[in-house]
């Protein structure tokens, strides 16, 4: 997706009212429709609104999100550099995981970073990443 492109799909308000769990798997519907940007607003919604304790968790899954959003766009170097620092991010969160996959999302962000650093290419069917 170009940048400023949406693919026609609603931006996510800034004050998203959602319970968490809705919440969640709202990101994982963006990402599995292959809208990580949008995934990245949700992600990015929670982590301004759940506790500071839990901001690790939610920034961490976000920078992920736009590490998609970089590889989609065809910035190898960026989308590494991003599925990276979020999955550093999320890697040392100890609190309560809320139903996220945490070894399955850093492994995931591992994979991905690695591929696309030895290719300094995407490939965008390999862009995937769940959340559950």
């Amino acid at each position: 997706m170009p940048r400023g492109a949406d693919g026609g799909v609603e931006r996510v308000p800034d004050r998203l009212d959602l319970p968490l769990a809705e919440a969640v798997e709202l990101a994982q519907r963006h990402l599995d429709a292959g809208q990580p940007f949008h995934a990245h607003e949700v992600l990015e919604a929670l982590w301004k609104q759940r506790p500071t304790s839990e901001r690790d968790l939610w920034q961490g899954l976000a920078q992920m999100a736009v590490g998609l959003t970089h590889a989609m766009r065809g910035n190898a170097r960026g989308a590494a550099a991003l599925l990276r620092r979020g999955r550093d991010r999320v890697a040392g969160y100890t609190g309560d995981r809320h139903g996220v996959d945490l070894p399955g999302v850093t492994a995931a962000a591992t994979t991905l970073a690695d591929e696309i650093e030895a290719a300094h290419d995407v490939r965008l069917d390999a862009l995937r990443l769940n959340l559950r």
